[in-house]
């Protein structure tokens, strides 16, 4: 995600901040091509024309034309523009009633009933009890989608007969969840390929039958500028409170986000981010900037980690101690990260989450296709427990032994060896920096983009 946008922007910031001196007319230069990157990524016009004006008021406010050392500033300055294009902070939900409810919209094919489950998983996670209602009257296959992907994430689907009216669907969705003692409820309303009249009525109807605070437009991230258009018709209708982008992971532009947030003035609450059911993200506008500019979202990346927990599979207890803090990594540990890593999503989205990383996430990808952890794996798992937490131990001869076991080459072991070494002087380095950050920052994922194992 972001891929075009943020390669195209880092070059011309880069650019523009590696002259050492800017002047007017590099200004105006590099203002002009970044216009032109927020363009191409789909960005519609008016949000990319005030974002570029954003940036200009604000370079010129630090008075940083004809000054020196300017990369830094200008780098901050476009950041912050961004975050504020974005929306400025993160929105959190109104989810005071018991039962609280969400109304999902969206046009057919956007992704709302995949969002609809995934949305009930994440509030499950947080310690919700959500029931999803199918509140479409007309199409079978809808409720009969929204069933399936309720029973594979374990949450309960209210669903009525088909023609059954829309605001009895959403009166009785919301009767049964106070049965049945949960305390969410979210709908997932009609869809149709175009915004008609029909849509709209129906929309209407379940609104004032259900009363929901939260009112989420489900846009797919790939239609760019045209979500500016359909998220414009579903407000003057409906009021989106929110809006969740789906397949943000599938468009490489990303221009969805800003044309929603900073031209429809509709606040992203979630984006989706894969397949996976867990694929869900919240939407942080400052974290996202960073992404877009190859600052690395350790912070996503650290709730990544806390919610979907290590692998059961070979975990070390003090992943996270004070032994770590000392530099004192371990086998078990680095393979209890490769096995974390496979929990937290496709490893190119995790790479990207690391400062300076983005443009090793397609290294990383290739790396995991070939098999490199796999083989890496093999290789620790061929050393005995005492070998696995004392390195030191790994004279010559035990090499040999750990190669022939694995099936591997002695130059991948040793090479394997010398990359412990180096992550134990880079915590050490770091010092009393938050280990769980430190391990998925600072620890394997680093040293995706270096020479294969």
């Amino acid at each position: 995600m972001f891929e075009g946008l943020g390669t195209a922007l880092r070059h011309s910031l880069q650019r523009l901040g590696g002259r050492g001196r800017m002047s007017a007319a590099d200004l105006d230069a590099g203002l002009a091509e970044i216009r032109r990157a927020l363009i191409d990524a789909d960005v519609a016009t008016p949000v990319a024309d005030a974002l570029i004006t954003r940036v200009r008021t604000d370079v010129l406010a630090q008075d940083l034309v004809g000054g020196l050392g300017v990369g830094e500033r200008l780098l901050a300055t476009v950041h912050r523009a961004l975050t504020e294009t974005l929306g400025g902070t993160a929105r959190e939900l109104d989810l005071r009633e018991r039962p609280a409810t969400i109304m999902l919209l969206g046009l057919q094919g956007a992704g709302k009933t995949t969002t609809a489950a995934k949305l009930a998983q994440w509030f499950a996670r947080e310690g919700r009890r959500p029931l999803l209602v199918a509140a479409d009257p007309r199409r079978p296959a809808a409720a009969e989608q929204l069933a399936l992907l309720g029973a594979a994430v374990n949450i309960p689907v209210h669903r009525e007969p088909l023609g059954t009216p829309v605001a009895e669907i959403g009166r009785r969705g919301i009767a049964a969840a106070k049965r049945l003692g949960l305390d969410l409820v979210i709908l997932d309303s009609s869809g149709r390929t175009t915004l008609d009249d029909d849509l709209l009525t129906e929309l209407r109807a379940l609104r004032a039958a259900t009363q929901p605070r939260e009112r989420l437009l489900v846009l797919d991230a790939a239609t760019g500028q045209q979500a500016l258009r359909v998220a414009e018709g579903f407000a003057a209708a409906v009021e989106p409170t929110g809006a969740i982008l789906a397949k943000l992971d599938g468009d490489a532009r990303g221009g969805a986000a800003l044309t929603v947030a900073g031209g429809a003035g509709i606040p992203v609450v979630f984006v989706g981010t894969g397949e996976r059911s867990d694929a869900l993200e919240r939407f942080h506008p400052d974290r996202i900037a960073r992404r877009i500019l190859d600052m690395g979202d350790l912070d996503t990346l650290a709730e990544l980690v806390q919610q979907r927990g290590r692998s059961k599979q070979g975990a070390s207890p003090e992943l996270n101690g004070e032994r770590i803090k000392r530099g004192d990594l371990t086998f078990e540990d680095l393979l209890a990260q490769f096995r974390q890593m496979a929990t937290l999503g496709p490893i190119g989205q995790v790479v990207k989450m690391i400062p300076g990383m983005g443009g090793m996430a397609a290294h990383a990808e290739a790396a995991a296709a070939s098999g490199e952890f796999g083989r890496a794996e093999a290789i620790i798992l061929s050393m005995t427990p005492a070998e696995r937490r004392d390195p030191a131990l790994l004279s010559m001869a035990r090499r040999r032994r750990i190669a022939d076991g694995a099936g591997r080459a002695l130059e991948e072991v040793n090479r394997l060896v010398k990359r412990l070494e180096e992550m134990r002087i880079l915590m050490r380095r770091s010092g009393g920096a938050d280990p769980s950050r430190l391990m998925a920052g600072g620890g394997v994922l680093r040293e995706i983009g270096r020479a294969h194992v």
